[in-house]
């Protein structure tokens, strides 16, 4: 596993925190994420199973607000090849009325004002 210990430390224990607070969910953009470090399939679906975390679908009206916000990060002059997944993540959360759990929360407080924020590093 090729992960920076400092922020796969973190993510545990943040994810230990979150479970305690209620269910997790994961999406399809989050756990093609989660592989992108050649990680095996096999592993992530333990690490999620131990967590109970629920496999939530993206819902189709999230899409308008995504493309809602990502437009206004686009005219604000944010990089045009930069963070469509977060905003569909942000914007899943906010319609199921979820928190997220990241450590960019300048992004998603910028953008998704009222959306609860779970945790961070900065």
């Amino acid at each position: 596993m090729d992960i920076e210990s400092s922020t796969h430390d973190w993510a545990v224990d943040q994810l230990q925190l979150a479970s305690e607070r209620g269910a997790l969910h994961i999406n399809q953009i989050i756990y093609a994420e989660l592989l992108v470090p050649a990680m095996s399939a096999k592993y992530v679906d333990e690490v999620l199973d131990v967590y109970q975390t629920q496999r939530s679908n993206l819902p189709w009206h999230a899409a308008a607000l995504t493309a809602q916000v990502y437009q206004n990060y686009r005219q604000r002059g944010g990089n045009r090849g930069s963070p469509m997944p977060d905003f569909y993540i942000g914007a899943q959360a906010a319609v199921m009325n979820l928190a997220v759990l990241t450590r960019d929360r300048k992004l998603y407080s910028t953008y998704l004002p009222k959306l609860r924020l779970f945790a961070d590093l900065k």
